[in-house]
């Protein structure tokens, strides 16, 4: 043992030394058979007991507790075994007195031969107790309301809190029920979830309700309640008690951050500015307010210009001029309203400018006085409106977005008796700055889609010439404006030889940009169709224009990020229709095939190769040639008539051949019932469609000869056609007619290839054609006063309406039109 004490006290290295000096506790060692090996000054200030009275006796004289032998063999055992054990125990100080100490023995562990346990003990604190006075003065002046209801849910008990919650004295409430006081407060509601936490025991946490309190009459308020049962000693329910915070800041901030929140789906679902601000006025009633007007300057609803004020453009008028755009209220018909939807109005209130619009900030008046000098002198009729429904309490938030003044939305109290305050003024604001970008982008949308809409109704045919050949009838039907518009075109071409082509495309994309790519297409059609190309050669050509228009949009690359629609190609169907022959030749790229419906009601979709849609390059085009029996109808249309959600491009293709196949219609009227039929809703794309009933040029209105190649035979050739003209009834073009023959012959004789042909058709025009096997075209020069020749076909340019050359398969035609007289 004196070992072990040597080992105590001595200095080690490590060790339990380094335990007992690291611990604040009483320390002490004892030995395997109980006996006190070390004592700290720890332990000596707990006990009262030096180390000489304590080390070498048995540790058990200092416990003040009965003997048990096998709870102290059960802690040796869970010692020994590596876990220690923590407990409480009472031990006698020197003095006498008793003490109840948390005590802690380690592990075993061995000095020397010897094993022993270190032990640490601390004095137990004594628990604070709440002395009576404490507790009453927590229970009476805590912020929350608390009360005790007895089993009939009659009020025993409540603190200060809850009688200024209620605004009903202590005196008047003890014995009586919730519902018997506060009708305003949900009473019965109350009362029935006190109920079923008595029947249940089990409590209700954090119920919030709306209400309206004695102590604060004009203002509703929000609560949150907790109910909990009181149980006896013998466990049964004596009463309940409930606890009530007052959460009407909280709740008036969760429910204006629900409502801006709310605002952003419910207002600017369209882009019409009109719509966006009723959809302001909408929302907010009566959720915030009970009268809201939205006024937009007038330049904001114009289509003209630029339709804002800028907010850095300078001094703006003293009174602005604005319409009412959106307004609603809770009274049925708003009479409190001065003006009405569409009206001129100019209000602000007093005594502000047009300078609150451009950088004014929102006004708040929290009460409005209807006698004040301001508002009867500047606002009389208003005024008397403020007077007669009671109007007390507005906020007025100037509309502006994106640097540009738009207008002012005025929101009013009436029947909420409530006046606006400072918070209120941040969600007005809050609210009007989310409708402003909407307006905003509506102004912008609706001013670029009145452009593209103007520029593509431009640049589409306003009449259609067919001549005697085909009759013709259209339909445009636009985009839904949400949409924007599309690149959808129609045109009807007259060509030589009383020839009419028709033609029908769609541009990828929609916007200005596509429009503007629709005209440059539709100008090249006609241009290339001018030049009498095939529709299959016409579509390459078209094919490399779109290539460099793609080029160039790739190029320009600020064009390409400014622009909503990236041009990426088109589709377009060519036809030319031939009423001599009766025969139509006709090409496609990427375009749906035509509808032919024939006399006797047969539909059918002749169906060209398809070819790549313009733009790809590289591919060839083909064409196809049907021949056409009289009266037959030819249409044309665009992918947005025949497709849609609710079918597939073949189902709408089968109902249009059934609309069209109805011969009995006027082909006006059957052109516009189709496409109403097909297309009862707006849809996202541009609607085209194209019909056209042929017709045959009458055998005794065309007539030929062959030429011999031979200048003595021009005279014979040129006597036969002016007998032809003349046998027409146009006498008065047979002079001229004489010339063009004698100089078209002359030049074919001398210059072109057999077999030479001359050919007279009486169409909408008189039309003369003269064929060669050649393949060079004749060109119109201006010949010197020193030659011979050279003016015929300057003679000829002059006498005819127009003139040209054309190829062929054997060769070309070169044919000169007069107009009819």
């Amino acid at each position: 043992m004196d070992s072990a004490r040597e080992a105590f006290d001595a200095p080690t290295p490590a060790g339990p030394r380094d335990l007992l000096d690291a611990s604040t506790d009483a320390a002490a060692i004892v030995s395997a058979d109980g006996a006190v090996a070390g004592w700290t000054r720890g332990a000596e200030a707990l006990l009262g007991r030096p180390a000489a009275e304590v080390v070498g006796r048995s540790a058990a004289e200092l416990v003040a507790m009965d003997r048990d032998p096998a709870r102290v063999a059960g802690v040796a055992a869970r010692c020994r075994a590596g876990m220690g054990w923590s407990g409480v125990i009472s031990v006698r100080h020197r003095d006498g007195r008793l003490l109840d100490v948390d005590l802690r023995v380690s592990a075993s562990f061995r000095i020397g031969d010897d094993e022993c346990f270190l032990l640490s003990a601390r004095k137990r604190t004594q628990q604070w107790t709440v002395g009576q006075s404490v507790l009453d003065g927590f229970l009476t002046r805590s912020p929350v309301g608390m009360a005790v209801m007895d089993l009939q849910l009659r009020y025993v008990w409540l603190n200060d809190t809850l009688e200024r919650f209620g605004g009903v004295p202590r005196e008047q409430r003890l014995g009586r029920r919730l519902s018997d006081l506060l009708p305003g407060l949900q009473a019965v509601a109350l009362e029935g979830l006190m109920s079923k936490v008595l029947e249940t025991g089990v409590p209700v946490t954090d119920y919030e309700y709306l209400g309206w309190s004695w102590a604060d009459p004009h203002r509703r308020h929000a609560y949150s309640t907790s109910f909990f049962p009181l149980v006896g000693d013998d466990g049964s329910a004596t009463g309940v008690c409930y606890m009530v915070q007052d959460v009407t800041e909280r709740w008036n901030a969760r429910r204006l951050l629900s409502l801006v929140n709310e605002a952003g789906t419910r207002v600017g679902t369209t882009l019409d500015v009109m719509r966006t601000a009723q959809e302001l006025a909408d929302f907010a009633v009566p959720g915030f307010a009970d009268f809201v007007i939205v006024d937009l300057l007038e330049p904001v609803l114009s289509t003209e210009g630029h339709g804002t004020w800028l907010t850095d453009a300078g001094p703006a008028p003293v009174r602005p001029v604005m319409r009412r755009a959106g307004m609603c209220s809770v009274r049925e018909g708003c009479p409190e309203a001065v003006a009405r939807i569409g009206d001129r109005v100019d209000f602000l209130p007093p005594p502000h400018d047009a300078g609150l619009l451009i950088d004014g900030e929102p006004i708040l008046i929290p009460v409005l006085d209807p006698s004040d000098d301001l508002w009867t002198t500047e606002q009389p009729e208003r005024a008397a409106s403020i007077r007669e429904f009671g109007l007390h309490s507005l906020i007025s938030v100037p509309m502006r977005a994106r640097n540009t003044a738009l207008g002012l939305t005025t929101f009013v109290r009436s029947l909420n008796p409530v006046p606006f305050r400072s918070d209120d003024v941040l969600v007005a604001r809050e609210l009007v700055a989310r409708a402003a970008l909407c307006v905003d982008n509506a102004r912008r949308y609706t001013r670029e889609h009145t452009a593209a809409v103007t520029l593509q109704r431009s640049l589409l045919p306003h009449a259609l010439a067919g001549g005697t050949a085909l009759e013709l009838a259209s339909s445009y039907l636009p985009a839904d404006p949400t949409d924007g518009v599309g690149g959808d075109w129609f045109d009807v071409i007259p060509l030589s030889g009383a020839r009419v082509g028709l033609v029908v495309g769609d541009v990828v994309g929609h916007g200005i940009a596509a429009a503007a790519t629709m005209g440059r297409l539709r100008t090249a059609v006609q241009t290339l169709a001018d030049m009498d190309m095939p529709p299959d050669e016409l579509l390459a050509h078209l094919d490399d224009l779109v290539l460099r228009l793609s080029v160039e949009r790739a190029d320009d690359t600020a064009a390409a990020q400014q622009s909503a629609t990236a041009f990426l190609g088109a589709t377009c169907l060519y036809a030319v229709y031939d009423p001599v022959t009766r025969r139509c030749t006709m090409a496609r790229a990427g375009h749906p095939p035509p509808v032919v419906v024939a006399p006797d009601g047969r539909v059918s979709f002749p169906e060209p190769p398809p070819g790549p849609p313009l733009g790809l390059g590289g591919m060839a085009f083909e064409a196809t040639e049907i021949e056409l029996a009289e009266n037959s109808l030819i249409g044309l249309y665009t992918n947005g008539l025949v497709e849609g959600a609710d079918r597939d491009i073949e189902q709408g293709m089968f109902r249009l051949g059934e609309l069209l196949a109805r011969s009995d219609a006027d082909l006006a009227s059957l052109c516009t019932s189709a496409v109403r039929q097909l297309v009862p809703v707006p849809q996202p794309d541009d609607i085209a469609l194209l019909l056209a009933r042929t017709h045959a040029l009458r055998a005794d209105h065309v007539v030929s000869w062959d030429v011999p190649v031979d200048p003595a035979a021009v005279a014979d050739i040129r006597a036969r056609a002016t007998r032809q003209v003349e046998a027409w009834g146009l006498g008065d073009l047979a002079m001229t007619s004489e010339l063009i023959v004698s100089e078209l012959v002359t030049n074919a004789v001398r210059y072109a290839t057999p077999p030479i042909r001359l050919r007279l058709l009486l169409d909408a025009r008189l039309t003369c054609e003269v064929s060669d096997a050649s393949s060079t075209a004749p060109r119109l020069r201006h010949a010197r006063i020193t030659d011979e020749g050279g003016r015929g076909l300057f003679l000829v340019a002059q006498l005819a309406h127009r003139w040209g050359a054309r190829y062929t398969a054997d060769g070309k035609i070169i044919w000169a039109e007069q107009e009819l007289p």
